[in-house]
């Protein structure tokens, strides 16, 4: 045999490119045939042939149909036999409508006398099931179906059996876990088999008060172990998702934390940060790394190292819906942080391993994009991909009583995929919140594809993350920029700005609509993201002190809370908190992280004073409109000194319970002064937050520097 190498790849349904590596010598004509599961089925034809820089290049063709689900090789005589590379398949025309599998079976589906295991990988010629019943280990080999289908029932009682399987793809065989399995061992080795009657928990969600309007929604942002993780605290289950099932939790001076602090706030939803499956932290000693989760391995899993039980596959299925159940039972719905744009290094990915070329979409030059600035997107413009994703949005429904996602990065996921999952989970639970970060970004998905910002109007629905609110409101949040301050921070010149953001960028105002409805804007000046706004206004203020800086923080809560869209905060923006400068502390450890509650017992007023806003909102109606014409005719504004803004409430069809209301917005460290038409109730003064609700009437304002009043009259105040 001549000392040479040689490949062969599937290029069309019916002809393979072949390259040999030869030496520098020239093989015009060898001899070539086609092996199909070891047997020689034919003399492939040359049908082209090129030499180049040493390198004999074919194109041949094979009489026999092509079928998928078979081991391909090829033989060149003197040369030697490779097997055939048949991922190029997926990108054959008529691939998806051939195999794409409509069935709600995949994965191991449990009863008590057998378990069948279902696994799409159209590509692969065989599939061994591996499982561990009582310690030993079983191997089978799994059944071909149509659409690729491979199939296996396995008898006797698989309950907390462990499992993976044996997939062989262009000759080469890996052991993944289930792309559909519902729990599995610590870091992801192996897929188990569960049994969902004994699973079965009341989520309460029957409790749950109405919620008919995302409007309505008051969102807080945060972390299961952000939340619980603080030494300072009597939490038990410090890090785990139990930590906010427990009630009379305190810090050391005696303050509400926890689960009972959240609810003392009055927010209507929690949206935690990941929870299924992801892959940086070791789930067998968790506090010896850190990570928010943003690198998705298991999509129907939740995350072990907030487990209780560590080992235990059942735990952290049982914790999340205790955790859930607690949550529905304190009034609050619990919204899901979801990952589908791309996962943890997709070359070792199951979903590659299953069925390589298929799960992520690559650039025109055929390299795997990276418009997520992770190294992978995943292409959820794919039948089967599109399907997993509806299929997990529809379990954590389901399963865990989960009432709405949070969708990262989701200008990289496709609008048809977005509209699948509108139609199956509010046909589930019609009030389900669907909203995400809607950038415009670099992939290769057709414009008008794109689920951003930018096609708001194609998912009337969904709600957007509202970047232009969040930089008019506190200014940049990015190293370039966070010196610049916005309006609430001192900037004048952002108040035309400000009156765009305060109607939820719906109306045309200074700048074109952005919304076809208030309710797509998620107005937020912090998240998880970027640094804190303490942080912030550290760097743009750094000229005031802090008691002025912590005015500005109570400022910016209340322009969110009050400008028409749906309020969003992270978990310690409401007293201040503070990440040390840390603009990027996705793995930056607890003590960056924490919810420090010591900083709770230094600035409880402030807790009060924002629990006190939640309960204006809601008292507050026609703060909650999201129809653009309504808004246009519920406020007008009027510029004050100071670069001071009243807002007044105009439309009194639609003001109930009030018939005056004014909100009157001093930004500067001056004091603003307005005299109104006649006597009027002070309803809301951030400037004396500790009592921030009043019952003084009053007609000559003293708007205090860096402060927001709120006056008014209700219908039977009138005549007064």
């Amino acid at each position: 045999m001549k000392e040479a190498s040689f490949n062969a790849t599937l290029i069309s349904h019916d002809t393979f490119r072949i390259v040999l590596f030869a030496l520098d010598r020239r093989e015009e004509a060898p001899h070539m045939t086609l092996v199909r599961d070891a047997h020689t089925i034919e003399k492939l034809d040359i049908i082209r042939y090129q030499y180049q820089f040493g390198t004999n290049i074919y194109e041949v063709k094979a009489k026999s149909k092509f079928v998928l689900g078979h081991d391909y090789e090829v033989v060149i005589l003197d040369y030697g036999r490779v097997f055939v590379d048949v991922t190029n398949a997926t990108t054959f025309d008529l691939f998806d409508e051939t195999y794409a599998y409509l069935g709600d079976d995949l994965g191991a589906n449990y009863h008590k006398t057998e378990t069948e295991f279902v696994l799409w990988a159209p590509l692969a010629s065989r599939v061994l099931l591996k499982y561990i019943v009582e310690g030993q280990t079983q191997y089978a080999p799994m059944i071909r179906e149509e659409k690729g289908i491979y199939r296996l029932k396995i008898q006797g009682n698989l309950d907390g059996a462990m499992y993976t399987y044996l997939v062989t793809n262009n000759g080469y065989t890996q052991e993944v876990i289930d792309p559909y399995g519902k729990a599995s061992t610590q870091n992801a080795k192996q897929s188990v088999v569960i049994n969902p009657k004994r699973l079965k928990h009341d989520l309460a969600e029957e409790i749950l008060p109405p919620f008919h309007n995302d409007a309505d929604a008051i969102i807080y942002e945060t972390s299961v172990r952000d939340m619980t993780s603080d030494v300072y605290t009597s939490i038990k289950h410090k890090g785990q998702y139990l930590g906010l099932t427990e009630k009379g939790a305190k810090t050391k001076k005696g303050q509400l934390v926890g689960l009972d602090y959240i609810k003392h706030l009055g927010v209507t939803h929690v949206q935690l940060m990941p929870i299924y499956d992801f892959a940086t932290i070791d789930e067998t000693n968790p506090k010896e790394s850190y990570n928010w989760g943003y690198d998705p391995v298991q999509y129907f899993v939740p995350e072990g190292s907030y487990a209780s039980e560590l080992s235990n596959p059942y735990s952290r299925i049982v914790d999340v819906k205790a955790m859930v159940r607690a949550f529905h039972q304190s009034g609050i719905r619990v919204n899901m942080d979801v990952v589908f744009n791309h996962v943890y290094q997709y070359e070792y990915s199951n979903f590659e391993k299953v069925v390589p070329n298929y799960y992520f979409r690559r650039t025109r030059d055929g390299r795997i994009s990276n418009g997520s600035g992770c190294s992978n997107d995943i292409a959820t413009e794919r039948p089967m991909v599109r399907k997993l994703i509806v299929d997990a949005c529809v379990y954590w429904l389901q399963e865990y009583g989960i009432d709405g996602y949070r969708f990262d990065l989701m200008g990289l996921m496709d609008v048809t995929t977005m509209k699948a999952i509108e139609k199956e989970v509010k046909a589930i639970k019609p009030n389900f919140m669907l909203y995400g970060e809607g950038w415009n970004m670099m992939t290769v998905l057709p414009h008008e594809q794109k689920a951003m910002m930018d096609n708001a109007h194609l998912l009337p629905t969904y709600g957007f993350f509202n970047d232009s609110f969040r930089e008019i409101v506190k200014g940049g949040s990015f190293e370039d920029k966070l010196r610049e301050p916005g309006y609430v921070l001192g900037a004048g010149h952002y108040r035309l700005g400000f009156k765009f953001a305060y109607v939820g960028s719906c109306v045309n105002l200074i700048f074109p609509a952005k919304f076809t409805s208030a309710k797509q804007s998620i107005n937020y000046v912090e998240c998880h993201d970027n640094g804190t706004l303490f942080d912030k206004i550290a760097i743009s203020n750094a000229h005031e002190d802090e008691a002025t800086r912590l005015k500005r923080v109570m400022l910016a809560n209340a322009a969110v809370m009050l400008a028409f869209g749906v309020p969003f905060f992270h978990r310690g923006q409401e007293i201040g908190l503070s990440k040390f400068g840390d603009s990027n502390s996705y793995k930056s450890g607890d003590k960056i992280n924490k919810f420090d509650y010591s900083i709770l017992d230094e600035r409880g007023d402030m807790a009060h004073y924002f629990s006190a806003l939640t309960q204006l909102r809601k008292d507050c109606p026609f703060l909650r409109i999201t129809d653009q014409k309504a808004i246009e005719k519920m406020v007008e504004f009027e510029d004050l000194d100071h670069d001071g803004i009243l807002i007044d409430y105009v439309d009194v069809a639609h003001l109930a319970p009030y018939k005056k209301f004014k909100v009157i917005i001093n930004p500067s460290t001056e004091t603003l002064f307005y005299a109104l038409e006649d006597y009027q109730k002070i309803i809301f003064n951030s400037a004396g937050y500790a009592q921030a609700k009043m019952d003084t009437f009053v007609k000559n304002l003293m708007v205090a520097p860096v402060s927001l009043l709120i006056v008014g009259l209700r219908a039977d105040e009138i005549s007064r």
